[in-house]
């Protein structure tokens, strides 16, 4: 089963954050009436895809009539008052567990504290519906769990969401919100959004702070998933704003994303690599990003075959990935060993592992792809590549069926590299497949070209709906 085109209807859950907002002002739709149409989509379509692991109509509907009464005065909080969202269950949240996906996890609390995502949210009037599904402590690239089950891809529910904010992609993808907000280590948010067929965004690291410290350091963001590029730089204007419990955190930006959209991007120089020099591509994808590519370079943009000319990063990525990993689950209770993800469990012994000479010299590999890549982006503005090389495979499988492969970083090649490089990339749809499964085209910048990242999508996102 698939569900409608959603940007074709007009029911308020299929509706953007911007359109929402629009309607509100003007009187013609309220905070309530939306979340209630969010509601009934969570409970007519998340019994099929899996996206939540927490509902709270109660507490959502609370929130949506003091958003209404807000309007209703002539009073918005913030930039997306009245907007319901949904929260990766990686975030603290006040008056709700934050469980990570793991049975190791007491859900009895005290939860008492907003991480700086949630208490963004919070501050800016937005609606929370619930919390989305994550992979046990957020560690690979598909969505399942002994905790939540397995998480289910909205175009095709037989395929994955991929992961690890899968929950998240899911929701938006098949209509149960407008938005999320996701993390991303490694391609968690980008990865679920180019199965799912939605706009993921990794800004630059610390962009959006951080707390608690997430154990995979450098490699962590959090991000928005919407359904437009629009609707990702509004909410990277609430998340973005400081928060002194992160001591990474960069400072505030001096323009606003949403107001950076509109600018003319037309003759940037722009990298176009089908393969990174490594990863093999599945020819159809192969094809619709090409097509795509083509269509960018006919509108204007100076599309040039280029590659970064680095080698694959991947064992460096691994063991900083596994180094985090083992930290944080060395504070997990006595017994969680035996009851964590057997995956996660490998993962975990091999974190113990990594000396401190080895984590340091994956450092600095990851310093020098990050040298390379300023280097790169002397001449080249900005570099696209697919953000796949594969779309989404069969559920409840953390490798595709049949592939031979180990584990899941063997499969994104495209995302890694430039969570090590701590640098902006987004997925935005390129295309769907003969079987109806989407394609994401990634648009990567120079750390701190997070307005240009955003513009330059969302002028490939009109160029690609035209």
């Amino acid at each position: 089963m698939s569900y409608p085109d959603i940007n074709s209807a007009t029911q308020p859950a299929a509706m953007t954050a911007v359109e929402l907002v629009t309607a509100y002002a003007a009187g013609v739709l309220s905070p309530v009436e939306a979340t209630e149409a969010v509601l009934e989509a969570i409970a007519a379509r998340d019994g099929e895809v899996n996206a939540f692991c927490l509902v709270d109509p109660d507490r959502a509907l609370v929130q949506a009539k003091d958003s209404e009464a807000r309007w209703h005065s002539g009073y918005a909080r913030g930039l997306l008052d009245g907007v319901p969202i949904s929260i990766k269950d990686i975030f603290l949240t006040e008056g709700w567990p934050t469980r990570r996906g793991s049975t190791s996890v007491d859900p009895s609390g005290p939860w008492a504290v907003d991480s700086p995502v949630a208490a963004r949210l919070r501050e800016d009037g937005m609606v929370f519906v619930g919390k989305t599904t994550t992979p046990e402590i957020a560690w690979k690239a598909v969505t399942d769990s002994t905790l939540t089950g397995i998480t289910r891809n909205p175009a095709d529910p037989s395929t994955t969401a991929g992961g690890s904010s899968g929950g998240s992609a899911a929701a938006v993808a098949a209509g149960m919100g407008p938005v999320s907000v996701g993390t991303d280590g490694g391609g968690s948010i980008r990865i679920p959004a180019s199965f799912c067929g939605i706009v993921g965004f990794k800004p630059t690291h610390g962009r959006i702070p951080l707390y608690p410290a997430s154990p995979f350091g450098p490699l962590a963001h959090a991000g928005p998933m919407t359904r437009t590029v629009e609707d990702a730089a509004l909410l990277m204007d609430i998340l973005s704003l400081p928060d002194p419990r992160d001591p990474t955190a960069l400072p505030p930006t001096q323009t606003t994303f949403r107001g950076q959209l509109t600018r003319d991007v037309r003759g940037l120089t722009v990298a176009y690599s089908p393969t990174l020099g490594y990863a093999e591509v599945d020819p159809e994808v192969a094809a619709i990003v090409d097509a795509a590519m083509r269509r960018l370079a006919e509108a204007e943009l100076r599309v040039v075959e280029a590659d970064p000319d680095f080698g694959d990063p991947l064992e460096a990525f691994e063991v900083l990935w596994a180094a985090g990993a083992a930290t944080m689950l060395a504070k997990f209770p006595d017994g969680a060993r035996e009851q964590v993800d057997p995956g996660l469990g490998a993962v975990w012994g091999r974190g113990e592992s990594v000396g401190a000479v080895d984590y340091l010299n994956a450092r600095d590999v990851a310093a020098q792809l990050g040298i390379k890549m300023g280097a790169f982006h002397a001449t080249y503005d900005v570099l696209i590549t697919p953000t796949m090389p594969i779309t989404a495979f069969e559920a409840g499988h953390d490798v595709p069926p049949g592939s031979g492969l180990d584990g899941w970083p063997q499969w994104t090649p495209f995302t890694y590299p430039f969570n090590l490089t701590q640098q902006p990339a987004i997925s935005i749809p390129a295309g769907t497949t003969r079987a109806g499964l989407p394609v994401g085209l990634q648009i990567i910048g120079p750390r701190h070209s997070d307005d240009l990242i955003l513009a330059v999508a969302r002028y490939a996102e009109q160029v690609l709906a035209a």
